[in-house]
């Protein structure tokens, strides 16, 4: 018995060392798969590839942060000050800091526009690029307490006239189609980069923390044309419109189907994700309270949209397409229905019958 089981502790203790040194010596990175984007574009310069390590650069220490907030914030230690004296700052801000000298100093970008700042961030002419990002630097800060999923989202803008230095208003009040490319990081179980482009389809990579490196591990995804799950937050139910209203009785009616799953994360970049995976729809929309919606253009709903379509789904703000919307101001916000195809069609029906019936 004892000689069996030295045995059977010798073999697992083989099986480990073996798992240890298998190292895929080809996989996909997110820069070399950037740079092979870049090779399908003759006129491309290698700015866009410069731009997304940056990105790439901020997303992980983002990640490496939110580790550390989560060990702090359970510690009551957010706010407080270290041994050095200096104060432990907020998730968001740090985030927020992270992404603006990340980019700053890619020297791709000549503006920013951030969930955290009041104004647009412009780039001085030392630093200045083509590039204009747009950016929520940690979405769904506020679960970070009770370590919940959270994300960063981004969509990026190139100026219209490249040659010039600077910047103008209709470089990036704009519709969301005129994106080059978007994209989300989640930071869960493990740390997912998703980027969509318009040649590249939308693909994600997971962090690798044994290298380092993001690596591609679900290429081309696709959101299921139906789903079975709806995800909205049912708190604001009665002050939906009554076409919302219905379609999301209609989903737990048995009566008219099988009743759809309720799942509802309350960080964006969670909710969209699963969304994306598993299909069905996620709705934020407009209330009595809130007409236009609460969610950001420029740097929410319009990188989701982007995303969304792109993966075979449709995102609308229940009146038109959201990449459609043409911005008056970087803080503007919309409603947001966006989801697998089938699902969202039938909710923009449902809706407009209810207002015909009226």
């Amino acid at each position: 018995m004892a000689e069996a089981k030295k045995q059977s502790n010798e073999s697992l203790s083989r099986d480990l060392n073996v798992s240890k040194m298998v190292i895929d010596t080809d996989c996909m990175t997110l820069p070399r798969f950037i740079l092979k984007l870049q090779k399908q574009v003759p006129q491309a310069t290698g700015e866009f590839t410069h731009l997304m390590v940056s990105i790439q650069s901020a997303v992980k220490a983002v990640s490496a942060a939110v580790r550390k907030a989560g060990i702090a914030s359970l510690h009551g230690l957010v706010g407080t000050s270290n041994v050095q004296g200096e104060e432990v700052k907020k998730l968001d801000l740090l985030a927020n800091e992270l992404f603006i000298n990340m980019l700053r100093s890619s020297y791709t970008t000549c503006a920013l526009i951030s969930e955290e700042n009041e104004h647009l961030i412009q780039i001085g002419d030392k630093y200045s690029g083509k590039y204009i990002v747009c950016f929520d630097p940690l979405d769904g800060s506020s679960n970070i307490d009770c370590l919940v999923s959270i994300g960063s989202i981004f969509a990026i803008y190139k100026k219209h006239h490249e040659e010039e230095k600077g910047f103008k208003p209709d470089d990036y009040l704009r519709p969301g189609r005129q994106l080059v490319a978007a994209g989300y990081a989640l930071y869960g179980s493990a740390t997912m980069l998703v980027l969509a482009t318009d040649i590249g389809g939308v693909n994600g990579f997971i962090l690798d923390p044994t290298v380092g490196e993001f690596i591609l591990t679900e290429p081309d995804m696709k959101i299921p044309r139906k789903g079975k799950i709806y995800s909205v937050n049912e708190g604001y139910t009665h002050q939906w419109s009554k076409g919302i209203a219905q379609y999301v009785a209609d989903k737990k009616d048995p009566a008219k189907g099988k009743p759809y799953a309720a799942r509802y994360v309350g960080s964006m970049v969670a909710d969209v994700h699963r969304t994306i995976k598993y299909g069905g729809i996620f709705l934020y929309p407009a209330t009595k309270d809130a007409p236009n919606g609460k969610l950001r253009l420029l740097y929410e709903a319009n990188p989701m949209a982007y995303i969304i379509e792109r993966a075979g789904g449709m995102a609308s703000t229940g009146k038109i397409a959201i990449l459609d919307v043409v911005p008056t101001k970087i803080h503007e916000r919309v409603p947001v229905i966006l989801g697998s195809a089938l699902d969202v069609q039938e909710c923009l029906e449902t809706s407009e019958k209810c207002e015909t019936n009226n």
